[in-house]
C-alpha cells in the first residue's frame, strides 16, 4: 500500500513539473527567483547600450523604477533624449545621463565613452554594464551572407562589446566590484538555421564572457549571460511594433524579458534562459541531450531557412514536417 502511495505521489510530482515546464517562460533556476532584489541596484550606476528602443528602453525604465542611476547609450541621440524625458518622472533628473555611442566606432571612441561614463555621478564609476546593443541582418541562409553583413555583425556584437568590456574592467577591478549583464540569445546556445552569422556572434559572447568571469570572479567581477528566445518587440509602452503584427509566433514580451533579466542579474545568476515553448525545450535538449537536440535541428534546418525567406513562423512544430502553411 505504501509503495502505491509513493508511486502516485511521484507521478503527481512529475506531472506538476511537466505542466510547470510547459507554461514556463524561463529556465528552472530563473523561475525559482520570484522578484528582483532592489537592494542590489538601488543607487547603483547602470550603463545600458542599445537603450533607445526595444528591450534596452524597457530595461532602462525598470532599472529606474528600482532606484538605479542610469547611463543610456545608443547611436541615435534624439531617441536617447526621448527615453530620458520619460525616465525623469521615475528618477531624479540628474539620475539619468545619455552617452551616444556606436559600438563599431573603434577603440579610441570607446575609450572616450568609458572615461565620460566613469566621470558621471561624481566619478562613482559603473556598477552594472548591460551589453544590450546588437546588430542583426535579415534572416538568410549561411552561404548567402555577404562579407559586409558578416563584418557588420561581428563588429557590433563581438568586437565592440568585448572592447567596451576590456576598457571598462580596469576601473571595476580597482574598486573590487562590477557586474556585466550580457544580452545574448537562445541562438547563442543552439543551432539557428537562417541566422548562422548572428548565432555565431552570440556563441562568441558565451565563450568570451564565461571565460572572462572565471578569470576575474575572485576579484569581484560578476557576469550574467542572458539568453532570450523570440521576444515581442516593444516601443516602450507595451505596444507591439509593426514587425510583430500578424505573426503567429508566441513571443515573450519585452517587459517580461527585462523583468526576468533584472531578476537574473540581481540574484547573481551566471546564465539565464528566457523563452516560451518550444524554444525552451530545444535549449534543454541541446544542452543535456545533444544527440536528440542536434537531430531535431538538422531535421528542421532547411524548412526553417525557407520559412525565414517567406517571413513565416520560425518556431512552429510544423517545420518538422515541412508544413508550408505553418512555415
Amino acid at each position: 500500500m505504501l509503495s502505491l502511495v509513493v508511486a502516485v505521489l511521484s507521478l503527481i510530482t512529475i506531472l506538476a513539473i511537466l505542466v510547470k515546464f510547459a507554461i514556463a517562460d524561463g529556465d528552472f533556476t530563473l523561475m525559482s527567483k520570484k522578484r528582483a532584489r532592489r537592494e542590489e541596484v538601488e543607487d547603483k550606476v547602470v550603463w545600458i547600450t542599445g537603450a533607445s528602443r526595444g528591450i534596452g528602453e524597457v530595461l532602462a525604465k525598470q532599472f529606474a523604477s528600482l532606484g538605479a542611476k542610469l547611463i543610456l547609450s545608443a547611436r541615435n541621440e534624439a531617441e536617447l533624449e526621448r527615453v530620458k524625458t520619460q525616465l525623469v518622472g521615475k528618477n531624479a533628473p540628474d539620475g539619468v545621463k545619455i552617452l551616444p555611442l556606436d559600438l563599431a566606432s573603434g577603440e579610441e571612441a570607446m575609450r572616450e565613452a568609458v572615461q565620460k561614463a566613469e566621470s558621471f555621478f561624481s566619478g562613482a564609476g559603473v556598477d552594472y554594464m548591460v551589453h544590450n546593443a546588437a546588430y542583426e541582418r535579415p534572416k538568410t541562409g549561411a552561404l548567402d551572407v555577404t562579407e559586409e553583413g558578416l563584418k557588420a555583425t561581428f563588429d557590433v556584437n563581438v568586437m565592440g562589446t568585448i572592447s567596451l568590456t576590456r576598457l571598462l574592467s580596469p576601473s571595476m577591478l580597482r574598486r573590487g566590484k562590477g557586474h556585466f549583464v550580457v544580452m545574448s540569445s537562445a541562438a547563442g546556445k543552439v543551432p539557428t538555421p537562417g541566422q548562422a552569422v548572428y548565432s555565431a556572434s552570440k556563441h562568441a559572447l558565451h565563450g568570451y564572457f564565461h571565460s572572462f568571469r572565471s578569470e576575474l570572479f575572485q576579484k569581484g567581477i560578476k557576469v550574467t549571460v542572458v539568453c532570450p528566445g523570440p521576444i515581442e518587440t516593444s516601443n516602450g509602452t507595451g505596444a507591439s511594433t509593426s514587425a510583430d503584427k500578424g505573426s503567429s509566433e508566441k513571443r515573450v514580451s519585452s517587459e517580461r524579458c527585462a523583468e526576468l533579466t533584472i531578476i537574473a542579474a540581481t540574484h547573481g545568476l551566471k546564465e539565464a534562459w528566457i523563452s516560451n515553448q518550444p524554444v525552451l525545450a530545444v535549449m534543454y535538449l541541446v544542452q543535456y541531450v545533444p544527440f536528440i537536440g542536434f537531430w531535431l535541428m538538422d531535421k528542421i534546418g532547411g524548412n526553417r531557412v525557407k520559412a525565414a525567406a517567406q517571413k513565416g513562423n520560425l518556431y512552429s512544430m510544423g517545420l518538422l514536417f515541412g508544413n508550408k502553411k505553418e512555415a
